[in-house]
């Protein structure tokens, strides 16, 4: 034991403080106290604040991961699209550089054109007798196929034409046709009258149609083309029709006027007005796609809120409706209406429905051309109602004043866009006594265009109906915009050529076959073509020609 004793004290010398500070905490008579107990607790506590601390630096650590992790995400994103955007750019440069580029195409011989024949020399020609046809014009005629005239939706067999005529050409000059050429289906006013003339002494001679166009051709071969419908060369008639939709618009204020007089002492009527003009406001806001059956719930409404008005139960005062159209009209047997006056609460809501089209012309149709047609639809179903007209002729004047008044370039009308008296001439619009922006007017001008296209190329075929306004008024619209002199051709009469042109050039084909297709050359080519400022305007009309080659294999250039 004593040997021992030594070797004992050395293994405690050489042990751990910490295991000798743990034996004797053991051995420690104190270790049970409430002294050691505190100690514990706030040995405790110590460590667990160490590992909470430790734990919550892991989670910012952590937390700062993600956030670098979502900045460098956000950051790839953006460079994808800047790099998206940059191809996009560099595309429409491209596109844009190709719209620049110009083939130049030799010019295409020009196409004959024959005027319309009016109603008064289809009359003239019932009433005769058919002439003797002499064997050339007899051969002739069997070796070329024969198109019916689409005029109204009808055809009707005419006879041949005399030995010689004098026709003007396809936006042109006058040249003189041997015999040997083949008559159209339809005569022309020059052939008609003339053949009149010589068979009937006593048949007048109708007035001439200012800007007239041809019938379907059968042929393409013939006179050359220049300008036959220029506004400073038409005939006094047509020039006074033209400043006749002005006094209309003035007479159209005052009726508004009249109608607020009256509705101070006629309570009936100033309850019920503004009720009927607010349903027909609202119901050409309804009209949508889908063709006539589409809408004609609507179309039903609108009838129903005009014939209210010319019942006339509110008892509004007599108007003379000679105040609201363009030319005279005389008493027509069988007419529905052939007194001199109507309520004036008809007419009010006339030229309500006709400023609700135009608005919604100009906001549906700016952004989307093609919307115009079914509100078209309603305006033809609407004016062509017998019980809507007057004297056996429809009342669609007071809606050809809205447009007379806010797209003149329809009626020959032009104008500098760089110049205060320009811009008016042009319907450059106004609102608060400034102008509009050059985008606001194009969108204007294009829902316009387009309205007047979708209420001139209206087909009756199948109607017992006459068309209101015939397509007759597309073709002079469109010759009065295109013989304008080269120094004189604005970006608002492209716009406008454009909209009356896309989207409604397979009707205008169905009404004038290749006549149509020879006005669409002089339309998309030759006019762009003599524009002295290539602009994104006339441009757009070169791009049509191009987009009809693509999408209906249309060559025109």
């Amino acid at each position: 034991m004593a040997g021992s004793s030594p070797t004992r004290r050395r293994s405690f010398q050489f042990a751990s403080p910490q295991s000798s500070s743990v034996i004797m905490e053991i051995l420690s008579e104190d270790r049970n106290s409430e002294s050691r107990h505190k100690q514990l607790l706030e040995l405790a506590k110590r460590e667990h604040e160490r590992v909470r601390e430790d734990a919550e630096r892991v989670y910012r650590d952590h937390l700062r991961r993600e956030e670098r992790q979502q900045l460098l995400d956000e950051k790839q994103q953006e460079e994808q699209r800047i790099k998206v955007e940059e191809q996009i750019a560099a595309d429409r440069v491209r596109l844009h550089a190709l719209k620049l580029t110009k083939v130049v195409a030799p010019p295409s011989p020009p196409i004959p054109r024959f005027p319309e024949p009016s109603r008064a020399a289809a009359v003239a020609e019932s009433t005769t007798p058919a002439p003797t046809s002499t064997p050339s014009a007899v051969s002739n005629q069997s070796s070329v196929p024969q198109l019916p005239p689409q005029t109204n939706g009808s055809a009707t067999p005419k006879p041949p034409a005399p030995a010689t005529t004098f026709s003007p050409g396809l936006f042109g000059s006058s040249k003189a046709q041997p015999a040997a050429q083949p008559a159209a289906p339809g005569p022309s006013v020059d052939n008609a009258t003339t053949a009149a003339k010589n068979r009937t002494p006593e048949a007048p001679r109708p007035p001439p149609f200012p800007g007239g166009f041809g019938n379907l051709l059968n042929n393409g071969a013939g006179s050359n083309g220049a300008s036959s419908a220029r506004p400073e060369s038409a005939p006094p008639a047509g020039q006074l029709t033209v400043d006749r939709y002005t006094t209309i618009h003035k007479n159209l204020k005052e009726l508004r006027k009249s109608m607020a007089e009256q509705a101070k002492t006629n309570r009936a009527l100033k309850e019920r007005m503004g009720d009927m003009r607010r349903e027909i406001r609202k119901i050409i806001g309804q009209l949508g796609g889908g063709g006539a059956p589409a809408n004609r719930q609507q179309q039903q409404r609108i009838a129903a809120v005009l014939r209210e008005a010319l019942a006339n139960r509110v008892q509004s005062q007599l108007v003379d409706l000679s105040n609201f159209v363009a030319e005279p009209r005389n008493p027509v047997q069988g007419a529905v209406h052939n007194d001199v006056q109507m309520p004036s609460l008809f007419i009010y809501l006339l030229n309500a429905f006709s400023k609700s089209v135009i608005l919604q012309f100009i906001s549906e149709g700016g952004a989307k051309p093609e919307a115009a047609d079914p509100i078209g639809v309603c305006v033809a179903a609407t004016f062509s109602e017998p019980d809507f007209g007057w004297r056996g002729v429809s009342m669609i004047d007071i809606l050809i004043t809205k447009f007379r008044i806010v797209c003149p370039v329809l009626f020959g009308y032009r104008g500098s866009e760089k110049t205060e008296q320009g811009r008016e001439r042009l319907g450059w619009w106004k609102e608060n006594g400034r102008w509009v922006t050059e985008q606001q007017h194009v969108d204007r001008m294009t829902g316009l265009g387009a309205g007047f296209a979708a209420v001139s190329l209206r087909k009756f075929v199948a109607s017992k109906k006459e068309n209101p306004y015939p397509p007759r008024h597309f073709w002079t619209a469109m010759a009065k915009i295109i013989n304008t002199p080269p120094n004189e051709i604005s970006n608002t009469q492209c716009v406008v050529l454009k909209s009356m042109i896309q989207n409604f050039e397979t009707k205008f084909i169905e009404f004038y076959g290749t006549a149509a297709v020879a006005a669409l050359r002089a339309s998309l080519i030759d006019f762009p073509a003599r524009a002295p400022e290539k602009s994104p305007a006339v441009n757009s009309l070169e791009v049509l020609a191009q987009q009809l080659k693509r999408d209906t294999g249309l060559t025109l250039g």
